[in-house]
C-alpha cells in the first residue's frame, strides 16, 4: 500500500490542464485512490484494472502520461512498455512497483520506461516523478501562453484578459488552456471530453456546452470580443473574428 503525504495543490510546475494520465492499476482500491488524487491535481484520468484492457486504451488514445503497475493481470506492465514503444509511441512512462531489486529497475528502463517508482511511496513524489516526466515530454509546454489579449501562467495557475483577473473554476482554466493551445482550429466536443474530462464521462452529457457557455460569459464580462465561438454540430473555436 502507499505512504500517503499531504496532498500538495499549490506547487510549482502545475502545467497540467488538458493532460490525460492512463493509471493500469490491479487493486481496485489503489487505482481509485490514485485517480481520485490525480484529478483533484487537475488531470483528466483513466483507469484500467488490468493488463489487457490497459494495453488497449495506452495503444488506442492519445495519453500525455502512463501510470503502469508491473505486475498485472493478463499482460504485464513491461509488456505494455514494449507494445507502445514498438508502436513508436512516445508518451512519458512511469513504472510503479513492489520490486525493489536493481535487475527490476533496468529491466523496467530498458524495456523503454522513462522513470520507475517503488512502492510503497508517497503521494507528493508521486506527483513531483510526474511533474518531472511532464516538463521533459515537449516543448509546446511552455510557462505562459498568450493569444489575443488573454493570458493564461501554468505555473501560477492565474489567467488575464487585459488587465482584468479571469475568475475561473479549475475545469474552465483547464478548458481555457486546452484552446489556446489549439487556437484557429475548430475542437470537437469529444476532444475535449477525452483531454479536458476522461472516458467515464457521458459523451451525450451537456458538461462541455456549460462549461463552454460559462468559460465564453467570463471571456466576455469585460466587454471585450468574443473570442470563444461555437461551430454548429461540430464543436468551438477559439480566435479573434468570427468562423466564416
Amino acid at each position: 500500500m502507499f505512504i500517503v503525504g499531504v496532498v500538495g495543490s499549490e506547487g510549482p510546475g502545475q502545467d497540467r490542464g488538458g493532460m490525460r494520465i492512463l493509471v493500469v492499476e490491479d487493486n481496485r482500491k489503489v487505482a481509485s485512490f490514485l485517480g481520485k488524487g490525480l484529478r483533484e491535481e487537475g488531470y483528466a484520468v483513466d483507469v484500467a484494472l488490468d493488463g489487457a484492457d490497459g494495453g488497449m486504451k495506452a495503444r488506442a488514445h492519445d495519453y500525455d502520461l502512463l501510470l503502469l503497475d508491473v505486475m498485472l493481470p493478463g499482460k504485464s506492465g513491461l509488456e505494455i512498455v514494449r507494445e507502445v514503444r514498438a508502436k513508436e509511441i512516445s508518451v512519458p512512462i512511469l513504472l510503479l512497483t513492489a520490486r525493489d531489486s536493481q535487475a527490476d529497475v533496468v529491466l523496467g528502463l530498458d524495456a523503454g520506461a522513462d522513470d520507475y517508482l517503488t512502492k510503497p511511496f508517497g503521494f507528493d513524489e508521486l506527483l513531483a516523478r510526474i511533474r518531472a516526466l511532464l516538463r521533459r515530454g515537449g516543448a509546446r509546454r511552455a510557462d505562459v501562453l498568450t493569444y489575443a489579449d488573454v493570458e493564461l501562467d501554468r505555473v501560477k495557475h492565474i489567467a488575464h484578459r487585459g488587465e482584468e483577473k479571469l475568475d475561473l473554476t479549475p475545469k474552465e482554466f483547464q478548458l481555457l488552456e486546452f484552446l489556446m493551445l489549439n487556437p484557429e482550429r475548430v475542437v470537437r466536443r469529444t476532444e475535449l471530453l477525452e483531454k479536458v474530462w476522461d472516458l467515464s464521462f457521458d459523451p451525450m452529457s451537456n458538461v462541455v456546452d456549460v462549461h463552454v457557455a460559462h468559460l465564453r460569459q467570463k471571456l466576455r464580462a469585460s466587454g471585450a470580443s468574443a473570442l470563444l465561438h461555437t461551430v454548429r454540430g461540430v464543436g468551438y473555436l477559439f480566435q479573434r473574428d468570427e468562423p466564416a
